[in-house]
């Protein structure tokens, strides 16, 4: 299954990401994941959060601007190759990852990588031919 994660737009200036993750903390978001790429002029916050209809009106609510996007949760094994074990099998089966991150399963330790593909669908069909484990939520 896929899972929601939320890109935030936000100007490369001092101050943008301690106003996102405030407005949040405020709101009583917890984030559960997240990583940031940055150009001169802006950045994308790419968040993995406990409830993404909350968090998207938070964000409107304080003139973010916000995207939902559905990416995938696979349980990587914690040791030499766990991720090389995944991408061989994405790359045998000639998926086209975008983009990907780290998390942790904080319901049991378990390491995470989240990543984003042309397809999702094709996507979930080679991880579940494959034996691989994903998430719905990281609740």
């Amino acid at each position: 299954m896929a899972l929601k994660q939320i890109s935030v737009f936000l100007e490369n200036k001092s101050g943008r990401l301690a106003d996102v993750t405030k407005a949040l903390g405020d709101a009583g978001i917890n984030l559960l994941g997240m990583t940031i790429a940055d150009t001169a002029d802006f950045g994308i916050l790419r968040i993995i959060v406990t409830d993404t209809e909350k968090t998207m009106k938070v964000l409107t609510d304080n003139h973010f601007t916000a995207k939902m996007t559905d990416v995938l949760a696979i349980e990587v094994d914690d040791r030499p190759n766990g991720l090389s074990h995944v991408m061989d099998i994405f790359c045998k089966n000639k998926i086209n990852i975008e983009y990907l991150y780290f998390t942790v399963d904080r319901r049991n330790g378990k390491h995470l990588v989240i990543l984003k593909t042309e397809n999702t669908n094709q996507a979930l069909s080679v991880i579940n031919s494959n034996g691989l484990s994903t998430l719905s939520s990281l609740e």
